[in-house]
């Protein structure tokens, strides 16, 4: 059997981190099946649909490495089609045109409302013959859905649903303007599209039973389905793109490698064993639906962290450097070629404990800003004892030929014996003045990363 699947987001706004897992998820289940995964731009919305946003989920599915079969199949490119069926329905006795005014359906809701019970359309003109069309009314076009009986989805996670089919309202499937809505659009996109495998959040459970009865009137062969629990926001609630860290965005924009978000992702209502590091390939092996919890699974910004550290600490240093370059280019400041090689040979300690580039960005900052602004606080720190620890290590320092740990080891031992400290009453004045905080690097590493003048002078700025 051939798998294709597809992702069909709205560009309506970012991408949401919910939607990246599903993308993932369905382009995982392409590829271990040797299958055909597709991005449909779902943009028939014209008042919300943005250009930008379409741009952005592109690029952020992209710098995830889930990339797509072809061109984007654009929604609002297929609109005749969805309509040419619609009458097709019409024709077959599926569908029928509905005169209710905004006024009449309004009423009915507040009825069922008082009554404490959903609304259901009531069916008004599914059976018109005793009804007078009114003029000048444009009338919207519902699918009739089944009355009686059930109707059953094998879901792919959920196991066997069943549902009564009364539940399902005679679902409109043309605006008064003939434009489409969801139900209709993306039952014929998807039959268009070939697509055999639709994962999907479980939210969407009861658009499958009304869009299960179109493909059954038109006589198409129905996809499977899978829905998925959604994401819940670390306070259990359904997150929404008004939560932090909700949309793609704003893990890139903080130095979240993408090989740790897509492993977070994977590992995020899905589990193999106890395993929790994928690679790639591991990830489209091992990918199964078995594996799919029933229950939502909960963002855990500290597990993304966790997750993004143990990534920066393993990747090829090289790799790391790059992925430090983009960032910094992108949303810092543009690092100077001179500074590049210090840096890609400094990594080593200043990915120490980094949980994101930002953390790497900011623990190079020493590095990349040769005009160091020292705190009051950290100013304070810097008594005539310090000063006079500083104006010897220069002494010294300046004397050596050799510039490596073991000939600076003599020279901070002497200092501690000299001076009647500690290795920290040593190494903050000199990280103060090499750092410009009491925080950072070892202070050998901090050194050794910076020449010989540079090492000299900003510490002669604090004596």
């Amino acid at each position: 059997m051939s798998f294709n699947c597809r992702f069909a987001p709205s560009p309506t706004g970012p991408l949401h981190i919910g939607g990246v897992r599903t993308a993932l998820f369905n382009w995982l289940l392409a590829k271990k099946n040797k299958g055909k995964y597709f991005l449909r731009i779902e943009d028939t919305d014209k008042e919300r649909s943005k250009e930008e946003f379409k741009k952005q989920i592109i690029s952020s599915l992209a710098w995830l490495g889930i990339e797509h079969e072809d061109e984007e199949y654009i929604q609002s490119k297929n609109i005749s089609k969805h309509v040419t069926v619609a009458e097709d329905l019409i024709k077959k006795g599926f569908a029928y045109a509905c005169y209710c005014s905004e006024e009449e359906i309004n009423e009915q809701k507040e009825k069922c409302k008082k009554q404490g019970i959903p609304y259901v359309y009531n069916r008004k003109w599914r059976d018109s013959k005793d009804l007078k069309i009114p003029k000048d009314v444009k009338p919207v076009i519902r699918f009739k859905s089944k009355i009686s009986g059930n109707t059953i989805i094998k879901d792919l996670v959920q196991g066997e649903r069943n549902i009564s089919n009364s539940t399902i309202e005679d679902f409109v499937i043309l605006r008064k303007d003939k434009s489409p809505t969801y139900q209709l659009s993306a039952t014929v996109d998807d039959h268009e599209m070939k697509i055999t495998h639709v994962i999907r959040g479980d939210d969407h459970m009861i658009n499958s039973f009304k869009q299960k009865q179109i493909y059954d009137a038109m006589g198409w062969e129905v996809p499977k389905f899978a829905h998925i629990p959604l994401i819940h926001s670390e306070k259990g609630k359904k997150l929404s793109k008004r939560d932090n860290a909700s949309t793609i965005n704003d893990y890139i924009k903080i130095g979240i490698i993408p090989e740790a978000l897509r492993n977070y992702l994977l590992r995020l209502g899905w589990s193999y064993k106890d395993k929790e590091i994928f690679s790639l390939k591991e990830s489209i092996e091992l990918f199964n639906f078995e594996g799919i919890g029933k229950s939502p699974s909960k963002l855990d910004m500290s597990r993304i962290l966790s997750m993004n550290e143990t990534y920066i600490k393993s990747i090829n240093e090289n790799e790391l450097f790059n992925k430090l370059l983009e960032f910094s280019n992108k949303f810092k400041i543009t690092i100077d070629k001179s500074k590049e090689s210090i840096i890609l040979k400094s990594l080593n300690f200043l990915k120490n404990k980094a949980k994101t580039l930002e953390d790497i960005y900011n623990n190079s900052g020493y590095i990349l800003n040769d005009n160091l602004k020292i705190s009051s606080e950290d100013k304070s720190l810097i008594d005539k004892k310090s000063k006079d620890i500083i104006k010897n290590f220069i002494e010294d320092f300046d004397a050596l030929k050799d510039l490596n740990k073991t000939s600076l080891e003599p020279i901070i031992k002497n200092l501690i014996d000299k001076h009647k400290t500690n290795f920290k009453g040593v190494g903050q004045p000199l990280r103060i003045g090499l750092v410009g905080t009491k925080f950072g690097p070892g202070i050998y590493d901090i050194i050794l990363s910076l020449d010989k003048a540079t090492v000299i002078n900003r510490l002669k700025k604090l004596v």
